[in-house]
């Protein structure tokens, strides 16, 4: 006897579809599974017998091989186990199969018949969806699974219940889906920033034109506070967006949360993070740090604390968009559409350019430690942004408080229905459309040069600064790039600098 039942595997954020195949033959009971199945899908034969028996069903003692095709696509963990159950059951007549010629069956059983959770259901039941097949998944994913609608998921928390609803016996009904709305998560405030107007208009700039920003001061200024609030000016992502990162959560493991839905996420690695924990691999690819925070915020704080070749690795896919694993098996691709924020310390103690204390660091040590950071990385900041030292005048004052992150989101929001029309956020516009919606005047392009001449720029730092000037442009209503655009533009760019002639690197102003 041969039994179909159709599942999905998971590779990268998608669900690419495998069918279980199960043949009952003549011959000395075993039991084999064929189709490059990994150790947790080779030990499902454990598991599914003892789940089958336990539920009081009989397991054939005949010779049972199991296909999971196609046979070049890896399988792993315990998603198949339902499948193959159900396939056992049909091949030996035990349950009628013409039910689950349009159903998908997703699964981890416990020796008890349980069902349990299994990651990437997400992607899944998107998946199946747009097959036209329904799905049933484990009761436990059920949050998860609605979250793509509901008519076409059934949930259930046992294998007894599902069979008895392709029996015929007891009904499973179709999950309801989720009304979803937005609604801000448990953000910090804007407001609680006291003084710092020039780093506060650059996270504003930021937040409108989807810009990397590195912020940089002496310690205890307020740079990872300040970095913490952009996620509060940032708008909330669309329905699509939504789900592309709900899905990558959901391949991740991680709780896939509907009561920030919408939110973009924050993901804040430690300095010690390697290269893998950053980016993502393993030897079973898993998404990394950058593709947790696709659609949103990467922090990094202490920025040249990192290791060097960690931080390289950043600079492909904050160009790219998207992370390419390779392994010997297979390639896997993880979205990583990411906004970057830095902050960092000006030397080694902290205190160069401190008003009153003084810098303990030699100058070598100082150069030694800002040369932690490539040229190429620095070039892939749109904005460099000091944040100095405060008055004991400015910190408290408490009379007049500054604008809230719903203010200046009104404003970011209004910003990015300008970059919506152009197809894209300011800080991907590339080739035709950065010369289209970037155009200057010949006075702002002779001043263009002669900043290029004195700092010099290289020609990926001059387009960062032309989409800069964009977004301020976009932010004051203002359909054309003016000077006084690209002079702010330009301010923002602190720690571009060119080798003088005794070799360090020294930050030189230019005459606008």
């Amino acid at each position: 006897m041969l039994a179909t039942i159709h599942t999905r595997a998971r590779l990268g954020v998608s669900a690419p579809a495998v069918t279980v195949e199960v043949h009952l033959s003549s011959g000395l009971p075993s039991l084999s599974i064929v189709g490059l199945p990994e150790t947790a899908v080779r030990e499902s034969k454990d598991r599914v017998r003892s789940a089958l028996l336990n539920a009081g069903f009989e397991f054939p003692a005949r010779r049972i091989t199991i296909n999971l095709a196609p046979a070049d696509l890896p399988k792993e963990g315990g998603r198949f186990d339902l499948a193959i159950a159900l396939g056992i059951l049909v091949a030996s007549e035990q349950l009628p199969g013409e039910s689950l010629a349009q159903l998908e069956c997703l699964g981890e059983l416990a020796l008890d018949g349980t069902m349990r959770p299994v990651r990437g259901v997400l992607p899944a039941v998107m998946a199946a969806r747009d097959a036209g097949r329904r799905i049933l998944v484990p009761a436990s994913n059920g949050d998860e699974a609605s979250l793509a609608g509901g008519e076409d998921v059934l949930a259930t928390d046992h294998l007894l219940r599902v069979c008895g609803h392709l029996a015929g016996t007891d009904t499973l009904s179709p999950l309801v889906p989720r009304e979803l709305s937005y609604r801000p998560g448990d953000v910090p405030d804007l407001a609680d920033v006291r003084g710092q107007h020039v780093p506060k208009r650059a996270l504003e700039i930021a937040a409108a034109g989807g810009h990397n920003l590195l912020l940089f001061g002496p310690p205890g200024t307020g740079k990872s506070m300040l970095a913490s609030r952009l996620p509060g000016l940032l708008p909330p992502l669309t329905d699509q967006d939504a789900l592309e990162v709900a899905s990558v959560h959901s391949v991740a493991g991680l709780p896939v949360r509907s009561d920030c839905w919408r939110q973009p996420p924050y993901r804040s690695p430690h300095h010690t993070a390697s290269a893998v924990a950053l980016v993502g691999g393993g030897s079973s690819p898993r998404p990394g740090e950058i593709s947790l925070a696709h659609r949103g915020v990467l922090f990094l704080d202490e920025l040249p604390e990192f290791d060097r070749k960690v931080l390289e690795v950043l600079r492909e896919p904050m160009e790219s968009g998207e992370i390419v694993i390779s392994r010997a098996a297979n390639q896997v691709t993880y979205p990583a559409r990411f906004q970057v924020i830095a902050a960092m310390n000006p030397c080694p103690c902290g205190y160069l350019g401190h008003p009153t204390i003084d810098c303990q660091c030699a100058p070598a040590q100082v150069t030694r430690y800002q040369s932690r950071l490539s040229g190429p990385l620095l070039d892939r900041f749109d904005l460099h942004v000091e944040v100095p030292v405060q008055g004991g005048d400015v910190l408290m004052q408490t009379a007049d408080r500054a604008e809230s992150s719903a203010e200046v989101r009104r404003r970011v929001e209004r910003a990015r229905v300008l970059g919506v029309e152009r197809g894209r956020v300011n800080a991907g516009l590339a080739g035709s459309a950065l010369d289209e919606h970037c155009r200057v005047d010949e006075e702002s392009t002779a001043m263009l040069s002669r900043a290029m001449d004195r700092l010099g720029l290289s020609a990926r730092a001059l387009h960062r600064i032309l989409r800069v000037a964009r977004t301020i442009a976009d932010l004051a209503e203002d359909p054309r790039i003016r000077q006084s655009h690209l002079v702010e533009a330009l301010g923002y760019r602190k720690l571009d600098r060119r080798p003088s002639r005794s070799g360090t690197n020294a930050p030189v102003s230019v005459k606008l």
